[in-house]
């Protein structure tokens, strides 16, 4: 990791395993159709409006500060996502999973049934378009599905396949189900195996991200 000259606009675009590989194939596969922003090196609390310089110089020192390349790694980039809220909105949407950590025995199931909070001028609800549910390792569960949204995109990641060494997996729906694994050689001389699962709010951008931990089961 490394930082960027930010003297003058830059795009630093980098691509995943998946990429390369959509792209080697040299058959229209690899198309970008969707993309995100992030500012995730911004430390906005930097915004000063008592500078004595005057009004141009409240967001100085954020200007100034660098830009990190590009880098491949899911859990420490595009954590802070924008979004586009609509005009007028006073709060933002924040999502309620019912659960701030999850812990499951082995073989044992659990229905995560996300809600967003501040959106729309509503105190609580559910997005039409759903929630995208992220684990960083698939291995620790033997059922890992969406439920309740049925539109193209959901039933396209919802059928994607884990691809190479890639063991974080992505689905869409209104319900997340989760079933922890039954398999006692993932754990090898551990009693715990620990992952983390992120959940998007599709239409109001909202993020969370809690920590999952699966217990071994004495036999």
């Amino acid at each position: 990791m490394g930082y960027l000259n930010n003297q003058v606009v830059t795009i630093d675009a980098i691509l995943t395993t998946k990429g390369r590989e959509l792209l080697a194939k040299n058959d229209g596969s690899f198309r970008i159709t969707q993309f995100a922003l992030a500012d995730d090196e911004i430390d906005y609390t930097l915004y000063n409006p008592n500078h004595p310089s005057g009004s141009s110089f409240y967001g100085e020192a954020i200007q100034n500060m660098p830009l990190l390349e590009a880098f491949p790694i899911e859990t420490q980039i595009m954590k802070y996502k924008l979004a586009t809220l609509p005009r007028g909105t006073a709060k933002l949407p924040v999502l309620d999973l019912g659960y701030s950590a999850v812990t499951l025995q082995q073989g044992a199931s659990l229905t995560i049934t996300p809600q967003t909070l501040n959106y729309l001028g509503n105190t609580q609800g559910y997005e039409t378009s759903g929630y995208s549910a992220t684990i960083s390792d698939v291995r620790l569960m033997s059922t890992f599905t969406g439920l309740g949204i049925n539109n193209t995109t959901a039933n396209q990641t919802n059928t994607t396949t884990t691809l190479g060494t890639n063991v974080s997996t992505t689905i869409i729906g209104s319900q997340i189900n989760l079933r922890a694994t039954t398999v006692n050689t993932l754990f090898g001389t551990n009693t715990q195996l620990s992952a983390t699962l992120t959940i998007v709010g599709l239409d109001s951008g909202a993020r969370l991200t809690i920590p999952i931990t699966i217990n071994k089961t004495n036999v």
